[in-house]
Parts: C-alpha cells; sequence; structure tokens
C-alpha cells in the first residue's frame, strides 16, 4: 500500500495538513510491514530506500527520517555496504506481557529453534534451585537457542517432576512453552519474577554463541508461577546482547 507523498507546505484536497507527519506515518506501517514479513529478504536485509520511496510513492528524504528512529531504537541495524538489516531484539520491550523465546523470536518475524544440549531427571541442582521450585528433584532442560539458524541464547531451566515428565514427551526443539502449560497441560500463568544482569561467557558457552570468551551476555532468571502460586519454572539465560533490548515503561507517582 502507498502513502500520499506531500510536501511539508501541501495539503490535502485543500484541507489542512494531517495531524501525523507522514515521516511517521511511513515509519509505523514499516514496523508493521516488517513485522508480517514484508520488506524484508530471508536475510533480514530491508529494501533500499529508493525501493522503499517507490514502494510508498514518497522521498528518499521522508524514507530516510522515517528508518532512523527504527534504527536509533534498535529495530533494524545499519552495516555499511550491507544494507540495513532487522534485529531480533525489536520485540523485547518488556512492559509487563511475559512471553517465551519462541514467541519473543516468531513476534520479531524470525524463526525461532532449539539444540537440546541437556534434559531429564537430576538431583544435582543448587540450593536456590531447589528452593524456589520446592523440590528435591527436578527436570531439567538445557538448550541452545536459535533465531534463522543463528544461536543466540543458552537457555536451562528447571521444572516439577510431574511438569518436566510431560514435557519429555514433546518436541523441545519447537515447544512453545508458556502455550503448552496453559492449554495442553492445564496450568494457568499468573506471573513471573524475573532478574536481569550481565555475565561473561565461558568458554563452553562462548563456543557455542560463536564469541569469545568473556565477552558480555546478558543474563536473566525468571521464576514463572501459576494461579495457586505452584512454581512451574525456573528458567536461567544467557542473551547476546546484541540480540536483546530491554526497554520497560516506569511510572512516577506524586
Amino acid at each position: 500500500m502507498a502513502l500520499p507523498t506531500r510536501k511539508k507546505s501541501e495539503t490535502v484536497n485543500g484541507a489542512e495538513p494531517p495531524a501525523v507527519p507522514l515521516h511517521i506515518q511511513v515509519r509505523e506501517t514499516i514496523r508493521r510491514q516488517v513485522k508480517e514479513g514484508a520488506l524484508i529478504d530471508k536475510t533480514g536485509r530491508l529494501m533500499t530506500e529508493a525501493e522503499l520511496g517507490k514502494h510508498f510513492g514518497v522521498s528518499r528524504i521522508t524514507i530516510r527520517n522515517a528508518i532512523a528512529p527504527l534504527v536509533s531504537e534498535g529495530m533494524f541495524a545499519r552495516e555499511r555496504g550491507r544494507g540495513t538489516f532487522l534485529r531480533s531484539n525489536q520485540p523485547e520491550n518488556w512492559v509487563g506481557r511475559l512471553m517465551g523465546f519462541s514467541e519473543t523470536i516468531r513476534d520479531a518475524g524470525y524463526h525461532a529453534g532449539a539444540k537440546v544440549l541437556q534434559q531429564g531427571m537430576t538431583n544435582r541442582h543448587d540450593a536456590e534451585v531447589r528452593e524456589q521450585l520446592q523440590e528435591r528433584a527436578v527436570w531439567q532442560l538445557k538448550r541452545l537457542r536459535l533465531a534463522d539458524d543463528t544461536p543466540i541464547a543458552i537457555e536451562h531451566a528447571f521444572y516439577p517432576p510431574d511438569i518436566g515428565l510431560e514435557l519429555e514427551k514433546r518436541d523441545l526443539t519447537s515447544i512453545i512453552m508458556y502455550r503448552v502449560f496453559e492449554e495442553e497441560l492445564g496450568h494457568p500463568i499468573k506471573e513471573a519474577k524475573q532478574t536481569i544482569g550481565a555475565s561473561l561467557a565461558d568458554s563452553a558457552s562462548a563456543k557455542l554463541l560463536g564469541v569469545k570468551a568473556g565477552s558480555p551476555l546478558l543474563a536473566i532468571e525468571r521464576l514463572t508461577l501459576g494461579t495457586g502460586g505452584r512454581p512451574l519454572e525456573l528458567l536461567r539465560s544467557v542473551y547476546l546482547p546484541d540480540y536483546f533490548r530491554l526497554s520497560i515503561s516506569l511510572t512516577r507517582h506524586s
């Protein structure tokens, strides 16, 4: 769909210009269409400014003004000599909505995948896992998480035995965990308590993620609780910081 082109001083059908500037209209249309899988190729490369100008029927200056904020906020990254590319960090704007990795990545227009590194029952877990899940033995799942086949995170999750043994029956490379909790296992989710920090990649993590040992990583721990307050999952994850951006809405009351 093309948007009407208009100079700053122009009016539409003799009326006053619309309240929303044209470059903002274009920006939000780009944001929406990219999330729907349009305007980018299979590598995530955005159409050129000239192509976008032709697509929307606007000037290159309007396109440039529309894209610049999307780059600043982290939706796109510019690579010299190659173009502008979609980054998978865009949907990680945390304003209270609980989403799993697969939901987050798919929302960004990527294919979410996983490689299982470790799974099964264990009692060789630390005291914090035991305390938070309230179980002496737990079922664990450690996975390398992928966005379009690119490794971007490592997740190590712990579950009560009854939940873990149910999860074991499913495809753990494509499972949408929270949907399975609620729609298949009958465990409605009430809330999650999440801690965000920083860590450095050890040699094993660095090899899996394709970075140097000692590289900075984003570290997250999340305890997910059911409606009755029962712990359902304790998740410990590390992410490549280039792929995830945290934007948290804050309010101040007088």
